[in-house]
């Protein structure tokens, strides 16, 4: 039987430490402020928005909500970024992805100060975390290493391989593992010898976005499994990337779909905003 790491504990844990830190912050007259921006009526992304705010409450930030309509053209998207990058209150600015087809998510992205880009998919912030000198990482990877390391696994010389080579979690994560000293394999949709290379892993994390994807034939015996993915299965229960009732017994650790890697997420986003205001006040 695997052990359990549960997203809910340890995303709680820091949350906690990001409000203590916002506490002295505000001591110092300095109020940590979060702007995030959602174009169109995704009801996956307004969740998400719903979530941040909340979390933004609870450690004590400001929070600003720019709600769009789905026909907002580029160039509206664009000079309410530029204002909120000359905001002195705003030290961190979010555009929830997806956006509508015609706007080009490239541009946004690359329009977002790399200070106040605190999901760290900023060409600029991309290429810091290639070479290990970053302030901010991208929050679900971040969130998966918090977990690792919650654990006490240590990655150094394990076998990791990451399912998946997305820019915003399949190739940081794979950074992230090879910082610690992993080596790291990533597989895709092309990769051959799938089930084998998996099942050779010491460290396998499931980013692929595909309901009960792994199974336990892919899964070495005592290896430590992290899944990634938000799915709903055929009966429209939520579930991950990972065939939680076949793997589970097989894994040494595991996380859960919900409660795992979900709430790290936002709780990571929470503490690259702290880590904005520090650095936009030299702190």
């Amino acid at each position: 039987m695997a052990v359990i790491i549960s997203g809910k504990e340890v995303s709680a844990k820091v949350r906690a430490d990001v409000k203590a830190e916002c506490e002295l912050l505000k001591e110092k007259g300095i109020d940590p402020g979060l702007a995030v921006i959602i174009v169109g009526n995704d009801p996956a992304s307004r969740v998400y928005v719903n979530n941040k705010k909340k979390a933004c409450a609870e450690v004590g930030f400001l929070s600003e909500e720019y709600a769009l309509p789905e026909d907002t053209t580029q160039e509206e998207l664009l000079a309410i970024i530029e204002k909120l990058n000359n905001n002195p209150q705003i030290n961190g600015i979010l555009c929830q992805l997806p956006l509508p087809k015609h706007i080009d998510e490239k541009a946004i992205i690359n329009s977002i100060s790399p200070l106040k880009d605190v999901d760290a998919f900023h060409p600029s912030n991309v290429g810091k975390i290639m070479i290990g000198d970053y302030h901010f990482l991208p929050c679900t990877p971040a969130g998966v290493m918090e977990l690792i390391h919650s654990a006490g696994i240590d990655v150094c010389g394990k076998k990791c391989v990451v399912i998946g080579r997305s820019n915003i979690v399949g190739k940081p994560m794979s950074m992230l593992l090879l910082h610690e000293n992993g080596t790291v394999t990533i597989c895709h949709s092309k990769t051959e010898n799938l089930k084998e290379i998996c099942s050779n892993a010491d460290i396998l994390v499931a980013a692929v976005g595909k309901p009960k994807f792994v199974k336990a034939d892919m899964v070495k015996a005592g290896a430590v499994v992290l899944d990634v993915g938000v799915n709903r299965d055929e009966n429209g229960k939520l579930c991950g990337d990972v065939d939680f009732a076949e793997v589970e017994p097989k894994a040494s650790y595991i996380t859960p779909v919900p409660g795992g890697v979900g709430p790290m997420t936002i709780a990571m986003l929470m503490k690259n905003t702290l880590m904005a205001a520090k650095i936009q006040n030299n702190l």
